[in-house]
């Protein structure tokens, strides 16, 4: 699997080296050029899914538009003799009017629906653009994969590289929160650009690695309806990876030892339901939507023992009653439930296969969620 993209229907679009396949949670759908000759094609290098339920793929050939026709899905196309700069595409986002901005190996290219217009050197860097994002003005930001970000206010281009604060010019992702600070993803981390673009802060350690190799490279990242930062990260060296997302103070990490398909992660998504689907080269998995505390919880004292356990679970709550608890195992699927309001529990765990699992606790207010592993 070399990308992944969730539509408005929160159907799962995976791309890969054989084409694309379409998951609709119970169902698989696959396209090739074999059976869809307007693919340009089967190497897919990049998926985005557009607010309309439009499709776009791109490849080293061009980008495909998948729209739906009488008979089934359409694939329109466009290469450089009819609109992109370059063929060799290497991102595909959309922006608040729809429109379509496709980064290659040369520039950028923005589709309206029915024109095109281009960016390239010297406005942006001359590696070309791997990511665009949009800020609350509706400037754009680009990402360079070897020339650092630059902004475009509709008028100026800015760039900001090493020379600025920026971790590393080799940026391989781009995403903006809701309170404009630009997430940037380097080869040696994660950079904050703040809102008013002044000051970097820098995240090195999201995914702990042994000492000495503390850098995480990041693959991709994406942002939760809590607004909590997700990124993918993979050490080529090191054969070693994984995803994590920053919960407002630290960053919690999983890998393949919490069951994650495989470590050398190519991308991940997040759905409507803030599940988190990552590809791998070993495969697709899915983590189920991890709750965001609402309070501060600093005065929330639970007991959770023991922990590992292999019979019964004990779970104490010392100030509030415990309103429901539910425990999803590493694919997402509910194993456990219990709605009594009690300020303990006691859960036999005897029936469970061993592995991890993921605890939600639901209190007065607030919602934890607690990992355990049962032997």
């Amino acid at each position: 699997i070399e990308c992944i993209a969730v539509d408005v229907n929160d159907n799962i679009w995976f791309g890969s080296s054989v084409g694309i396949q379409m998951y609709d949670g119970v169902n698989w759908i696959a396209y090739d050029q074999a059976n869809f000759p307007g693919m340009l094609s089967d190497n897919i290098k990049c998926i985005n899914t557009m607010a309309n339920g439009d499709i776009w793929i791109g490849t080293d050939f061009g980008a495909n538009q998948l729209v739906a026709g009488v008979s089934g899905l359409m694939f329109l196309s466009y290469t450089n003799t009819n609109g992109l700069i370059s063929n060799q595409v290497k991102s595909i986002d959309e922006d608040a009017n729809g429109g379509v901005w496709i980064g290659t190996n040369q520039g950028v290219s923005y589709f309206d629906g029915s024109s095109w217009i281009s960016y390239t050197s010297p406005d942006l860097h001359w590696s070309g653009v791997n990511a665009t994002a949009f800020d609350s003005n509706g400037d754009k930001w680009f990402a360079s994969p070897l020339g650092g970000i630059t902004h475009f206010d509709g008028i100026n281009f800015t760039s900001y590289d090493t020379a600025n604060g920026l971790l590393s010019q080799y940026v391989t992702d781009l995403v903006i929160d809701n309170q404009d600070n630009k997430w940037v993803g380097t080869s040696s981390g994660m950079s904050v650009l703040d809102a008013s673009n002044t000051t970097f802060t820098h995240h090195t350690r999201m995914y702990l690695l042994p000492p000495p190799d503390t850098l995480n490279p990041v693959v991709n990242i994406d942002i939760d309806s809590w607004g909590r930062v997700w990124t993918s990260i993979y050490v080529g060296y090191l054969a070693e990876g994984g995803v994590a997302y920053w919960n407002g103070n630290q960053w919690e990490d999983y890998d393949v030892t919490d069951g994650l398909a495989g470590p050398n992660v190519k991308e991940l998504e997040i759905d409507s339901q803030n599940n988190i689907w990552i590809a791998t080269t070993t495969g697709v998995s899915r983590i189920s939507s991890v709750p965001s505390a609402l309070v501060e919880v600093e005065d929330i004292h639970l007991q959770l023992f023991p922990n590992p356990c292999s019979d019964i679970l004990y779970l104490i709550s010392d100030k509030k009653n415990i309103e429901s608890v539910y425990i999803y195992d590493n694919i997402g699927s509910l194993v456990y439930i219990n709605k009594d309001n009690y300020s303990d529990y006691k859960i036999n765990t005897s029936s469970f296969c061993a592995g991890i699992y993921h605890m939600n606790i639901h209190l007065p207010n607030t919602i934890l969620n607690k990992k355990i592993v049962v032997h």
